[in-house]
């Protein structure tokens, strides 16, 4: 096993969990909402319940994917065709991940006026755009670079299907953000990739126990 790719590996496995545990927490500790009703970021805005719980699971998942995406960039290195851009767009994922965590909204609900919003919540809103990108294509271009690769072209079909699966609830999420479904949406929406991420990291984990 070549300790540092399997270190990465598990770093891939270990955000999405981390990120996912810490949002069903956070949610359910949320007095007068339900489960849903508050999106992901407004979990970590000030007025939310323990909002660092929320800030804790941005910026893990944030380093866990920086690491995870180096390492399965090493992994693909070593083959003919190259690693490819997928695993750098985990990689930026990852870092705008935690600036998504520490740009933390104003407020736990939408709908408050614009013109009131501070700097930090507008950049917030930028940077979380730019990740909802990523997560449909980063799936994509790993599954180009799969393809060829008898290692990996399992993992094709479920990462296309998994990315459209993900632009589709992205659609309608990004439609309706204030939304009484938002909530729900925005969370199918980013557990579907961090799901797939995850289950490339568990292959690369499989890959390093037999060197």
């Amino acid at each position: 096993m070549r300790g540092w790719r399997g270190l990465g590996a598990v770093a891939g496995i270990a955000g999405p969990v981390a990120f996912t545990a810490g949002w069903v927490v956070a949610s359910l500790r949320q007095t007068g909402h339900s489960a849903t009703q508050v999106q992901i970021s407004g979990l970590a805005a000030p007025g939310a319940r323990d909002p660092e719980i929320m800030i804790a699971a941005f910026v893990i998942l944030g380093g866990c994917s920086v690491a995870f995406g180096a390492a399965l960039h090493r992994e693909l290195s070593d083959g003919a065709r190259g690693p490819g851009l997928g695993p750098r767009l985990v990689q930026g994922a990852g870092l705008l991940a935690v600036a998504a965590g520490l740009l933390r909204r104003d407020h736990m609900l939408l709908g408050r006026s614009a013109a009131g919003e501070s700097w930090h919540n507008h950049a917030h809103d930028v940077v979380s755009a730019v990740i909802y990108v990523f997560l449909v294509a980063a799936p994509l271009l790993l599954a180009v670079r799969f393809r060829g690769d008898p290692r990996w072209r399992g993992l094709t079909l479920p990462l296309v299907a998994g990315a459209l699966v993900t632009a589709g609830f992205l659609g309608v999420f990004v439609s309706g953000t204030s939304a009484p479904s938002a909530g729900l949406l925005q969370r199918i929406a980013v557990t579907v990739p961090l799901a797939l991420l995850a289950t490339v990291a568990v292959r690369l984990l499989r890959l390093s126990w037999r060197r």
